[in-house]
């Protein structure tokens, strides 16, 4: 945990399902067992699943503790203006988080030249790349005046390389990762430090739908688990599970004219609306 006074206080995006209501609900199960306040900004589209959210945390079930108070921020993450409001009614109200945790994302698949697919890739890499620059944005003043913070990108090995049906997720995962080193450096002489974190297969209502094997897929509280080790120790960069950063590497490493050959027939994410993937 951070080393400030007072509660913890944590901002995940993408929080209504899968990764983020993960990762919201291990920080309460931490709190609780180590005897410490925990205020848990939670953004999502979805009213109903973050007041849900908020009534199970704050109420002690499931092994939460009771202080816990769940800040519900109702919004899409595409609206820049809305992010923007909502980190300074936080910071007004609760002062500068202690870690930001950029998590929201969409995965369809898409192909370029495919009637119908321009607004699907263009949704995918706002959501996925885009907030995530917008969601650091309206904290990092607040951090860096606080002199403590950490922020938290969740990429995927999906940007390692590019996956044929998959192009703008490989494309908007690939440029999180590279953006969230650009901003590491950015701040290296700062107290805000900057975590990667890329899934491989974790099982959440993303992959649900994947009609293909999955290797070492793993338990979304298992995520948690090991992203918050992560996040705690202020890693730069992380794959979860370490398997998958194996595949990873090797991929990395394959010539072109190889890796052109063992993909090209791949099996794909299907096609569908990314506006319900959300």
């Amino acid at each position: 945990m951070q080393d400030r006074d007072g509660p913890l206080r944590v901002v995940v995006t993408g929080a209504s399902s899968g990764l983020g209501e993960a990762i919201a609900r291990e920080y309460a199960r931490r709190c609780g067992q180590r005897g410490r306040d925990l205020v848990l900004g939670v953004a999502a589209r979805r009213a109903a699943a973050l007041d849900a959210l908020a009534v199970t945390l704050e109420t002690g079930a499931g092994a939460a503790p009771a202080r816990v108070r769940v800040v519900p921020m109702v919004l899409d993450v595409r609206d820049r203006d809305a992010l923007a409001a909502a980190a300074r009614d936080f910071v007004g109200a609760h002062g500068a988080p202690d870690v930001v945790i950029a998590n929201a994302g969409v995965s369809v698949g898409t192909l370029t030249g495919e009637p119908g697919d321009e607004a699907a890739f263009e949704e995918v890499v706002a959501t996925n790349l885009c907030a995530m620059h917008d969601t650091f944005a309206g904290f990092l003043p607040a951090m860096r005046a606080a002199g403590a913070g950490t922020l938290v990108g969740i990429a995927s090995v999906a940007g390692f390389r590019g996956l044929p049906g998959a192009g703008a997720y490989s494309a908007s995962k690939a440029g999180a990762i590279a953006y969230l080193e650009s901003l590491r450096v950015e701040l290296h002489h700062s107290p805000v430090a900057v975590v990667t974190i890329a899934p491989g297969y974790v099982r959440t209502p993303m992959t649900d739908g994947n009609p293909y094997r999955m290797p070492f897929l793993i338990d979304a509280d298992a995520f948690a688990r090991r992203a918050l080790d992560a996040i705690e120790r202020r890693r730069r960069f992380v794959v979860i599970p370490w398997q998958m950063g194996v595949v990873g590497t090797i991929l990395r490493m394959l010539p072109r004219p190889l890796y052109d050959a063992l993909f090209a027939r791949a099996p794909r994410k299907p096609r569908r609306s990314a506006a319900a993937e959300r």
